[in-house]
């Protein structure tokens, strides 16, 4: 109720009041702080990123590659290690199939 009275001092409307409150927040979201201009700067979509330093190698596909390699092959053993203590003899998951399979 205040905002509508407000927009009626400045004889405008609500809308323009928002949007202009929006325009003000957004603008001020999209201007990022460089915390070090030596090492970062602002990419073309106003988000910043790692300064390139001449000399410095490119990432190829085959590092590419060997990283994803390695996460798949660690996220296969966390699978397989919760598999292996879910089925373990004894384990609470392992009593739980059984019985299923009992009852069947």
């Amino acid at each position: 109720m205040e905002a509508k009275t407000l927009a009626v001092r400045r004889k405008t409307t609500l809308k323009a009041i928002i949007e202009a409150a929006l325009r003000r927040e957004i603008r001020s979201s999209t201007e990022p702080e460089n915390p070090d201009p030596s090492r970062f700067e602002v990419g073309p979509f106003g988000i910043l990123r790692i300064r390139k330093t001449s000399g410095s190698p490119s990432t190829t596909m085959a590092q590419v590659r060997a990283v994803q390699e390695a996460l798949e092959n660690e996220a296969l053993q966390r699978v397989t290690q919760r598999n292996a203590v879910d089925h373990a003899p004894g384990s609470q998951r392992a009593d739980r199939l059984g019985r299923r399979r009992t009852r069947a």
